[in-house]
């Protein structure tokens, strides 16, 4: 066989693994870029659901201080964004929002404040039902 075939298998060869390698670097960059911006896609929503949750449990609970009422159609929205959860977040996340459920329909349920109760009520540190669930969301978002 003559001696320049061999030089010339030799660089077709290396072209040949060197277009592989290329496609290949190429390729799992490209993966873990399309991951990435999943993952990142994801905590977006997951943060806008957790957000939508607090602003509705603030709104309720600050509404149920001062009001006692049996009706549960102002309850249906702050259910829903749980249901929610169950699909995308952490048990340990659903599990305080339905915490946070049961303290403003427990808040619904008390006899009204008056402002001086308020105060007192704030002062053992009841007013924030929320914190449990903050702490958990930031958990959450920040192993995302």
């Amino acid at each position: 066989m003559n001696p320049s075939y061999f030089s010339a298998i030799a660089g077709l060869t290396g072209a040949a693994i060197g277009g592989l390698t290329s496609f290949g670097t190429s390729w799992i960059t490209q993966q873990t870029q399309s991951r990435q911006r999943e993952r990142e896609i994801a905590r977006t929503r997951r943060e806008r659901l957790f957000t939508a949750f607090i602003e509705e449990a603030s709104r309720l609970f600050a509404d149920a201080l001062g009001h006692e009422k049996d009706d549960v159609d102002d309850l249906v929205r702050l259910y829903a964004l749980v249901a929610r959860m169950r699909l995308a977040a952490s048990p340990a996340v659903v599990e305080t929002a339905e915490r946070v459920v049961q303290a403003v329909i427990d808040a619904y349920q008390a006899p009204n404040r008056t402002l001086r109760e308020l105060h007192l009520f704030a002062r053992e540190g009841n007013m924030d039902p929320l914190l449990e669930f903050s702490e958990a969301c930031r958990i959450e978002l920040m192993e995302c």
